[in-house]
């Protein structure tokens, strides 16, 4: 039987096919995010809306206290935010621009994730205006590195 009719048959009785990440993110599927974050903090809530406009399917699970998420993802300390998010492999701390998740993604760094310490002003979810601020990764070492501007 040849492939095709394979998923025909397939299909027809109901079976469920999987199809791996990167062949869903090619085909314009929403990619699945978790999102930690405090159950009254606006700000994380703004943040997701975001994400979720810029075609990330996004888990919330509110908690009050973030603590035990940020250290087993392994977020230094000097890089916490008000959320934590987790995606694909890695962990994504603050209001971290969806293109830049995306690119991690697309092109897979050897890092631990992005982080946008504290809360700028500026950042989405927060605000809309030009005050910049730097997005940071870091690596399983600890070792950090500034990987955008905005």
């Amino acid at each position: 039987m040849h492939r095709r009719d394979f998923v025909k048959t397939a299909v027809g009785a109901g079976a469920v096919l999987v199809a791996a990440p990167s062949l869903l993110r090619a085909l314009g599927a929403p990619v699945k995010m978790t999102v930690y974050k405090s159950p009254s903090c606006g700000c994380c809530a703004e943040w997701v809306k975001y994400m979720q406009g810029q075609s990330f399917a996004v888990s919330v699970v509110d908690i009050a206290d973030l603590t035990d998420i940020k250290r087993s993802s392994g977020v230094p300390a000097k890089l916490e935010s008000c959320h934590t998010a987790l995606v694909g492999s890695y962990v994504i701390e603050g209001h971290v621009p969806a293109d830049l998740v995306k690119k991690i993604l697309a092109e897979k760094p050897a890092i631990t994730g992005l982080a946008v310490p504290g809360m700028p002003a500026d950042a989405p979810g927060m605000g809309s205006g030009k005050t910049p601020y730097d997005v940071i990764s870091w690596d399983k070492a600890g070792k950090t590195s500034v990987y955008a501007k905005r």
